[in-house]
């Protein structure tokens, strides 16, 4: 059964729920680093319409799914984490372990630029390289959060981590072929 209505009014004084109970502010690191996480995962949805390389679509689209995962972690509570793994999938090492092996195959590949990168060769490489950003925003949230005792999964500081070096590398792939301004 669908909600009557989207408009709640439960975070009209600045507060929201976390998942499994409890209420934070807005504003609260917790939820800045599940609302970058948010942010990000549209910035790849603009991606993904954007791309035209093969695969690179599809590869975005099982890494925003990913990210909800993330983001089901980070929304979770310090205390709750055994309700979220009751009825959902959580974050393992094997998830960042793939991650990793992703973004050597890629270095093979596709090849380490030969110096910085200016993010807008073409736009699908733009749109990751936002995404990429919105990624790293929101692993600073959880390295507050980690510091602060609040992260109960040590394994999102990690995958973060890496995703923001597979999506620097994807963008890599999109431009992969193109003529990109120097």
């Amino acid at each position: 059964m669908a909600p009557s209505s989207i408009v709640t009014k439960g975070g009209d004084g600045g507060e929201t729920s976390l998942l499994y109970g409890g209420r934070v502010a807005k504003d609260d690191v917790r939820t800045e680093a599940y609302g970058a996480l948010d942010e990000a995962i549209s910035a790849l949805g603009l991606a993904r319409a954007l791309c035209i390389q093969p695969g690179v679509q599809e590869r975005i689209l099982e890494l925003q799914r990913e990210c909800f995962t993330v983001g089901a972690e980070l929304a979770t509570g310090k205390g709750q984490r055994h309700k979220l793994e009751k009825h959902f999938p959580t974050l393992k090492a094997d998830a960042v372990d793939a991650l990793e092996a992703e973004v050597h195959h890629l270095e093979a590949t596709v090849g380490l630029p030969d110096g910085f990168v200016i993010p807008g060769g073409c736009p699908g490489a733009a749109a990751i390289d936002l995404g990429r950003t919105l990624i790293r925003r929101a692993e600073r949230r959880a390295v507050t959060l980690h510091r602060q005792g609040e992260l109960e999964n040590p394994e999102v500081l990690r995958y973060l981590n890496r995703l923001s070096d597979l999506l620097f590398m994807l963008a890599r792939q999109e431009e992969a072929g193109r003529t990109v301004p120097k």
